[in-house]
């Protein structure tokens, strides 16, 4: 590797290094030690020590070559080497196209500025692509070699970024280096000739926190497969920990999310991701989650200033963070304020010309905000302009304030027609009003305490709208928060959820999307829209709007619309309950877009078929109960109960237990405050019935004392009348109960609780995902070896080394080849076999490591005719039941089963006949070809072959409705069960060719063998004596046969080897067309080799372990 040129004074460095080779300009060492008997004594221990310690290539670069000038004392190092061979390139070169230059300058100075030219010019043309986005691209090159080096993974695997730290082994740390690449971490460390190497997949961590105690103070906690690893002595934990974090979140989202990396460009090529740009994205996704924006939003920049309060007169200290499409500010103090200013919405840009450095931003509405000393303020509001005058051509206002400026001619006329038109169309089916408004309205006559509290309420926000703004632009304070624990008012709910929810962006930049949806969606059917109709009576049924056709059609457009714009989620019970109390209080489009925001921001994979969201939330739940209810966590012999109970609460946000008067409250909190409130309230729950809970002797007790406390939940504040109020219809043996008030049970929450962080939530979430999806992944793999085990003879400890080899290049293969989209092959949503599936490209480097056949001279030719064997429904994919039955029978079948296998592989379908297209690779297939002859004589089966077809492959039948047919694998497990009992009879016959290859493939399998010779005379003879036992049949039917010539080329004299043997029976391939006739049955193949003692005493090598697999 070329080095930038660095000054290296020789007289010191002769006490470590060696003078191999030398000229008048260039000098070659090697590294003592290396290269010795004995590893060089102590000198080459302690060398090898400071090589690690100290970060010096040499460890893994003993060789380096050096630019001299005479008469002087300093040198510069030029290259590097990991071994003679690449550092004697290096050397080649200079001499060829260098040192023939030299002579001709005149001085020493001269030379040496023309020798570092040339080798920056080369650096930066190996650079030109890998490092340009690296900090210090020097030292990375450095690191990246000694990373290759070190650990022998594929040049594909892409390295992230490095960190000096130590590695505990036991209670003694091992200073090292810590290696973060896009799915390893790696480990080195060599201290005093004890050599520390590490490899953790990031798909296998199943725990990733950061820990201290006495011995360590602050370390970084790292559990894959059972074991427990612990890195300490970083100079930034906090930096290495988030990037650990990131590339062990994006790995673990492969196994359940592959939309996200297919539609992601940087996630989908690995050689994209840098220590940069996840530190952005990381940013990027704090910055979304805090304001609820949407998430293609990308932070640009973040500057330090001020945000003048005009309701408080202060000057509020914070940072203005800049985005595609919106302004944000955040006080350092949260709670203080926060403003959010679209693109869109703003008409002017200015700045001062005092002292006070200040940007002025007005927007629509008259209403201005004042940033003040801002760094680099001229060039910010040249951006901003710049930004603005972009996007006021892709947005038009179409709220309802009255802009200041009134240009007829603006461009986004026909978005506004659009939207304008899309409205006009659809109002006459879609509900704009909210249901609550319709079912309910509210009666100005009656004035009863509870309408003046909620007059109360409402005069309370009108004032905080007049001091505050009102709209997506209004500062959000403690004041606000507050408001919200009391719970919102019946009119300003809807609007109030879309504003704190983030979902007033998305429908004011998508103008009409809800119509088109709605009209395309309508008379779809599918599994969506088949459960959709079958829950629609069951969404608030105590409810008059949900008893009449107007609440029923608007709830089916709203979750049908919704079930067609995201097929991934599609439609998941709980979202109709959800859905039916977003359109109380929200107009139709609103409650779409507000379950948008539920669904796809503020509760991420919570509504797929396997819940993750909110088993991961689940777990977060624990690991707060463990931290602020200990007594509860020692009462508890089963964490799992907090787990079973709480679903409906996260799933439902209380909805399904709570009366609705009461829940709705809780809602107003989400949307404030996001998953941070539904923990705090489950922690409160818990709290106030703490007593009872303990006094509990199981579980069914715990969950009647719960139910009960639900029960007595009410909102003493609530408008609605008694008949509406869940609450109020109670029998009088409950009512005897404490009752508890929603509001105070709120506030309760967030005195006892609020010091829970969003940003150790998020923490705590990337960490429970880590433990969830290894669980769901232990559990597939727990249950297709259940499966499979019944049908081989491999144990379980086999099958499930088996397995993880299989899943590994199943996702390596993928990882290192950039032509292919991510786990293409992968889907969690399939049953459990066939979940993960290869290809034959796959199944070659699978073959090549594990078959015993694998040493054989054509054994790409085998490893295909086997793929082709084991895709018996011709899509080109093979599961894991398939592949381990082909490798049980390799090294757990009787002779007659391996040979069974054999003559399959050596007739259709499995056969077919491979030509070469480049002999000086000789039986070698290229990917390509291998994976085009995978797919010959492969067709759309019709008629009766797609029967068979849909019934050997279930899952593919319903595959756009989203269903699986149940009867068809009962038929394929029928099916499975009568080839069980497959006779030997059945085998069709072997023709002349296909006989042919199969004796070539009988010598390739046993070349290399102790025995070769004794084996290869058993072969000729059976293959001999099978050909006279043809000639005699043909003879009894015809006085004339060809058979005697091929039977004498096969036959050579008694003892035959494999040239003569294989050349022979090319010899004359026209025999093969005279007689096509010719043929085998297995039972003939059999019987001859039987007879042989040396073919049928023959014994298999034991099956590989995993461990060599790793390193593979």
């Amino acid at each position: 590797m070329w080095l930038k040129p660095e000054e290296v004074l020789l007289k010191n460095a002769l006490k470590l290094w060696l003078m191999e080779r030398s000229n008048d300009y260039f000098v070659l060492q090697r590294r003592r030690g290396y290269g010795e008997e004995g590893g060089g004594g102590l000198t080459g221990l302690l060398v090898g020590t400071l090589d690690s310690v100290l970060d010096s290539t040499a460890k893994v670069a003993p060789f380096r070559i050096l630019h001299q000038t005479p008469d002087s004392q300093v040198y510069l190092s030029i290259a590097c080497g990991a071994n003679r061979e690449e550092i004697m390139k290096h050397w080649d070169w200079l001499e060829q196209n260098i040192m023939k230059t030299l002579p001709v300058f005149d001085s020493n100075e001269d030379i040496t500025n023309f020798v570092q030219g040339k080798i920056r010019g080369l650096i930066a043309e190996e650079g030109k692509h890998s490092f340009a986005k690296e900090d210090d691209p020097e030292k990375f090159r450095e690191a990246l070699l000694k990373f290759e080096k070190c650990f022998g993974l594929p040049k594909q695997e892409k390295l992230v970024t490095y960190y000096s730290c130590s590695y505990w082994k036991g209670r003694v740390p091992c200073q090292g280096w810590l290696y973060l690449s896009t799915n390893f971490l790696s480990f080195y460390s060599f201290l005093l000739g004890s050599e520390i190497k590490l490899i953790i997949s990031w798909d296998e961590v199943s725990n990733l926190e950061k820990t201290s105690n006495v011995i360590l103070t602050e370390s970084i906690h790292v559990c894959s497969q059972g074991e427990s690893h612990y890195f300490s002595m970083f100079l930034h934990i906090d930096e290495t920990y988030l990037l650990m974090e990131q590339l062990a979140n994006y790995a673990i989202k492969r196994l359940f999310d592959k939309e996200t990396f297919d539609d992601d460009p940087v996630l989908d090529d690995p050689l994209q991701i840098t220590k940069r740009g996840l530190e952005d994205r990381a940013h990027s996704e704090q910055f979304n989650a805090f304001f609820r924006l949407p998430k293609e939003e990308t932070l640009k920049e973040v500057h330090e200033c001020s945000l003048w309060v005009p309701f408080s007169r202060f000057n509020a200290l914070g940072k203005m963070c800049i985005s595609e499409n919106y302004i944000c500010f955040a006080s350092q103090d949260c709670n203080l304020c926060s403003v959010i200013i679209p693109f869109r919405e703003v008409l002017a840009i200015d700045k001062t010309n005092d002292s006070s450095k200040s940007v002025i931003i007005s927007i629509k509405g008259k209403t201005a905000f004042r940033f003040s000393d801002v760094k680099d303020f001229e060039q910010l509001v040249a951006k901003l302009r710049l930004k603005c005058g972009a996007t006021s051509t892709q947005y038009h206002d179409i709220s309802t304030e009255i802009p200041i400026s009134s240009d007829s001619s603006d461009p986004s006329d026909n978005i506004q027609e659009r939207y304008l038109t899309c409205q006009k169309e659809c109002s006459k089916t879609l509900n704009t009003e909210a249901l609550m408004t319709v079912f309910h309205p509210q009666n100005l006559e009656i004035l009863n305490s509870k309408m003046l509290k909620e007059k109360m309420k409402e005069q309370s926000w009108n004032i905080l709208f007049s001091e505050c703004g009102r709209g997506v632009s209004m500062f959000r304070t403690k004041r606000s928060r507050d408001l919200v624990i009391r719970g919102i008012p019946e009119t300003l709910r809807g609007e109030l959820w879309m504003l704190f929810s983030g979902a007033v962006n998305d429908m004011a930049v998508n103008p009409g999307y809800y119509a088109e949806v709605v009209e395309q969606s309508l008379g779809t059917y599918n599994l969506a829209t088949e459960e959709i109709e079958r829950d629609l009576r069951r969404s608030l049924p105590e409810h008059p709007a949900f008893q009449s056709d107007t609440g029923i059609s608007a709830l089916r457009r709203v979750l049908t619309a919704y079930a067609y714009r995201n097929p991934k989620i599609g439609y998941c019970q709980a979202m109709n309950i959800l859905t039916s109390v977003l359109l109380l209080y929200a107009k139709e489009e609103e409650a779409f877009w507000l379950l948008v925001a539920v669904c796809e921001r503020m509760l991420p994979d919570y509504f797929n078929h396997r819940i993750i969201g909110a088993l991961v939330d689940q777990a977060v739940f624990e690991e707060l109960i463990r931290d602020h209810l200990p007594l509860l966590t020692e009462h508890m012999t089963d964490m799992t109960f907090f787990s079973s109970v709480s679903l409906s609460w996260f799933l439902t946000l209380f909805i399904s237990v709570l009366p609705i008067e009461s829940a709705v409250n809780v809602v107003d909190c989400f949307f404030y405050d996001g998953i941070k409130a539904i923990l705090q309230l489950g922690l409160a729950i818990l709290d106030y019935n703490l007593d009872k809970l303990l006094a509990c002797k199981d579980d069914a007790e715990a969950v009647t004392a719960l139910n009960r406390f639900f029960d007595s939940v009410t909102n003493k504040d609530s408008p609605l009348p008694s008949t509406l109020q869940q609450g109020s219809n109670v029998s009088d043996e409950e009512s005897s109960h404490i009752r508890v008030d929603i509001t105070d049970l709120i506030r309760e929450s967030n005195e006892k609780y609020g010091s829970i962080h969003c940003e150790d939530i998020h923490s705590m979430r990337c960490r429970s995902r880590l433990y969830v999806i290894q669980t769901l992944e232990e559990t597939t793999k727990q249950n297709v070896l259940r499966v499979v085990s019944q049908d081989v003879k491999l144990s379980l400890h086999e099958l499930d080394e088996l397995y993880v080899i299989f899943k590994k290049e199943l996702f390596f293969s993928y990882y290192w080849c950039l032509s292919y989209p991510v786990l293409r092959h992968h889907d969690p949503s399939l049953p459990y076999l066939e979940q993960y599936q290869i290809d034959c490209q796959q199944f070659r480097v699978l073959y090549h490591f594990l078959s015993p056949w694998a040493h054989s001279a054509n054994r790409d030719s085998l490893a295909l005719w086997t793929f082709r064997l084991l895709d018996e429904n011709s899509d080109c994919l093979i599961n894991f039941k398939e592949f381990s039955s082909a490798i049980d029978i390799m090294y757990n079948g009787s002779f007659t089963e391996k040979l069974k296998l054999l003559f399959k592989l050596h007739i259709p379908p499995a056969y077919t006949e491979v030509k070469f297209n480049d002999p000086s690779k000789g039986e070698e297939l290229s990917e390509e070809e291998i994976l085009y002859f995978s797919q010959l004589h492969v067709s759309k089966p019709t008629n009766e072959k797609e029967a068979g077809s849909v019934k050997s492959s279930p899952e593919n039948t319903e595959k756009g409705k989203g269903k699986v047919d149940i009867q068809a694998y009962i038929s394929q497990l029928q099916d499975e069960l009568f080839k069980k009992e497959d006779n030997i009879k059945d085998l069709p016959r072997m023709n002349q060719s296909q006989f042919i290859q199969f004796s070539k493939t009988l010598y390739n399998l046993f070349h290399g063998d102790p025995e070769e010779e004794s084996l290869y005379q058993a072969i000729a003879v059976v293959t001999s004596l099978l050909l006279r036992m043809e000639e005699v049949g043909r003879k009894l039917h015809s006085p004339t046969s060809s058979a005697k010539g091929l039977s004498g080329t096969v036959c050579a004299s008694g003892g035959p080897s494999e040239g003569k043997t294989e050349s022979s029976l090319n010899k004359d391939p026209s025999l093969l067309k005279e007689e096509p006739q010719w043929s085998f049955a297995f039972e003939q193949i059999l019987a001859s080799l039987l007879n042989e003692p040396a073919l049928a005493g023959h014994k298999s090598h034991p099956l590989s372990r995993g461990e060599d697999y790793k390193m593979a």
